[in-house]
């Protein structure tokens, strides 16, 4: 069956109404694009709908999780998009009373003791960049530990979080594709406005790495004069239309031929899909954490946190990004990376970006560390925090964000 066939016939059935047919089409995006929900059958036998809302309701109200805020930004693209980006200032921080403590000054000491010795580190700004169907808050953790240590920024990517819906795609009503080229100019557009002048060290997960490679390819300069080290968690630098998802091989072909089509067809439908979402939330739960997690024993809340963030990604928005994937092909960026501290991490069962990905850029960049962490999926950052905050922790002080002995 063709591309074209295929999404008329989903188009056809989304516009179809009723609550039923919103729920099949809904559901359809995580059929299609895993299709492994066993685990979510048998548990719909033994616990009943209503159960499982409280459980959810419980879930989000427990834990801080993307409850930590910064000074807000906005930052404006070149195609006047507005960007949302928050810093976290060290002497703001540490001011008594800045989380509502007396001891958050007390507190910040005590973690850059651990983090880093008693050395203070040298000014610098790290400017995080989330993943795809993601959110600034996807840092949760590693913003929790670097708060008072260092100087952050955390910034939504277009139509991400709080950032302001393509202007491009705003106009069309949808459908026009964003590529990663875009993002690049986007960064830098977000640091021009949030950190134009002194060291910087970037740190991206999954599409957020790709926006870092596409920030260099354009702005070469920029990396040579002011980026002291770089991050790549579970990221790629191209042939991402090559991973298989777990799936078998025939599966994810078929995959790949139809999932354009059907994205644009149920990004067309966006309302009645989003309905379909919501009714089928349970399903949705159980692939979230397949592609999300490698472990079996991640915490419930931070499992429903993931489910969140990636649940506020509106379908058309998924639509418009999927594309860019197949395309993106940064590999002959990564030698302008070569001069720098670079920290390559990534899950050992991460299903989406695998870490043959993550060998893949340290082929390219023969004296960065690359960490594997074990029992760890695509969103190791929320899975192992520790693990990763860790490893940031020593690049700082490779990067020399620590002054020496």
């Amino acid at each position: 069956m063709s591309e074209i066939s295929t999404g008329d016939a989903v188009a056809t059935a989304a516009s179809a109404a009723g609550w039923r047919r919103a729920g099949v089409a809904g559901a359809a995006i995580g059929v299609i694009a895993a299709g492994a929900a066993a685990g979510v059958a048998v548990e719909r036998l033994t616990v009943g709908r209503s159960m499982r809302k409280r459980a959810r309701l419980a879930l989000d109200a427990t834990g801080p999780y993307g409850s930590l805020r910064g000074r807000p930004g906005r930052a404006t693209a070149d195609d006047g998009t507005e960007l949302y980006y928050e810093v976290d200032e060290v002497d703001e921080v540490d001011a008594p009373g800045h989380d509502g403590s007396a001891s958050a000054s007390a507190d910040a000491g005590s973690r850059r003791r651990r983090l880093f010795g008693r050395k203070a580190p040298a000014p610098v700004t790290v400017v995080f960049s989330h993943g795809y169907c993601l959110g600034q808050d996807s840092w949760h953790f590693q913003r929790a530990a670097l708060r008072g240590i260092v100087r952050t920024v955390h910034w939504d990517q277009r139509s991400h979080g709080r950032s302001e819906r393509g202007r491009a795609q705003a106009r069309a009503g949808g459908g026009v594709p964003v590529g990663i080229d875009q993002l690049g100019r986007d960064l830098k557009a977000v640091i021009d406005a949030a950190a134009p002048e002194g060291p910087l060290v970037l740190v991206g997960h999954s599409m957020g790495g790709m926006t870092i490679m596409a920030l260099a390819e354009q702005y070469p300069e920029l990396i040579r004069d002011r980026v002291a080290a770089v991050a790549f968690v579970g990221t790629s630098s191209g042939k991402l239309d090559e991973v298989s998802f777990g799936l078998p091989v025939a599966g994810v072909n078929a995959v790949r031929r139809v999932l354009p089509g059907v994205l644009r067809a149920l990004g067309s439908q966006a309302e009645l899909v989003e309905r379909g979402r919501r009714a089928t939330a349970d399903l949705f739960a159980g692939l979230i954490k397949r592609y999300s997690f490698g472990s079996r024993d991640v915490d419930p809340a931070v499992a429903r946190f993931a489910e969140r963030l990636i649940e506020a990604t509106p379908i058309d928005v998924v639509a418009e990004f999927y594309p860019a994937f197949a395309e993106h092909d940064q590999s002959a960026t990564l030698p302008l990376f070569r001069a720098l501290p670079v920290l390559i991490l990534a899950g050992d069962k991460d299903l989406v970006t695998p870490s043959s990905h993550s060998e893949a850029i340290a082929d390219r960049l023969p004296d960065a560390e690359v960490v594997i962490v074990p029992d760890a999926g695509h969103l190791v950052m929320l899975e192992h925090p520790e693990t990763v905050t860790d490893r940031l922790a020593d690049l700082l002080v490779r990067a020399g964000a620590v002054p020496e002995s």
